[in-house]
């Protein structure tokens, strides 16, 4: 039976040029001790465009369902720590300086949150001696590390329950431009001050917001203008696009 295992051997690889995914409160407690917030928008259509149907029930839990245009639209958003080089937290000797505290998904690394999407070590920064020694954690295809599992069902469960909180908070730093699910991401990097006014605010968005596609694949555009969808163009909006291709 084909396992896999892993130990970290402290290369600190995974802590360079890695946006972190943060919960709502540890992207508040992030910006607060002086960290940069990036934050990214994808989307499909109601009628299911820009998502295959297999992956449609995991990405209708953490979205929300806003207005693009005369069409309806569901609205995933990640709110994550910016790191381009060293995480800010690293020290000299690659040891995390806030590893009692730090964030969930750096917890559940080298694990995938995305269910649709298979532990590749090939794909990981770890040099290959990390996945030669170590507790199993995969043995026929399954999980089997429960404290794992158990963090990622938590982390799981905060981009369910902090959707409609980030939606309001990207309505209040005038975020109005998102990617098609399946062609790349809208990223923003706000002003710290002003994510935190907006994030210390907890109503949440109404839905009555409107959102406009920015699109790598400009074949893309007539589909979702023929379903009354509203399509913004490079340069439109404050936003950079990542095409999926080169996401972070």
């Amino acid at each position: 039976m084909i396992s896999t295992t892993y130990s970290c051997v402290g290369c600190g690889k995974c802590c360079n040029d890695h946006h972190v995914p943060l919960t709502l409160a540890e992207a508040r407690r992030w910006a607060g001790d002086g960290g940069t917030i990036i934050v990214l928008v994808e989307a499909f259509l109601d009628g299911g465009l820009g998502i295959a149907d297999t992956q449609r029930e995991h990405a209708l839990r953490r979205s929300v369902r806003v207005n693009s245009g005369t069409a309806q639209a569901w609205l995933a958003i990640t709110f994550a720590a910016y790191n381009a080089g060293p995480c800010r937290n690293l020290d000299a000797d690659n040891r995390c300086g806030i590893y009692e505290s730090r964030p969930l998904v750096c917890r559940i690394y080298p694990m995938e949150i995305n269910p649709h999407i298979p532990l590749r070590p090939e794909r990981k920064d770890c040099p290959p001696e990390s996945w030669e020694q170590g507790p199993q954690l995969i043995v026929g295809g399954q999980l089997v590390d429960t404290e794992l599992q158990a963090l990622i069902e938590q982390s799981r469960q905060a981009d369910r329950e902090d959707i409609r909180a980030k939606a309001a908070i990207c309505e209040r730093l005038g975020i109005s431009t998102t990617a098609l699910k399946s062609d790349g991401f809208a990223t923003y990097l706000p002003d710290r001050s002003a994510f935190l006014a907006a994030a210390a605010q907890v109503d949440e968005a109404d839905g009555n917001h409107g959102w406009t596609f920015q699109l790598a694949d400009q074949n893309l555009a007539a589909s979702l203008l023929q379903q009354g969808a509203a399509i913004g163009y490079s340069g439109h909006a404050p936003c950079t696009f990542i095409p999926l291709s080169q996401q972070p």
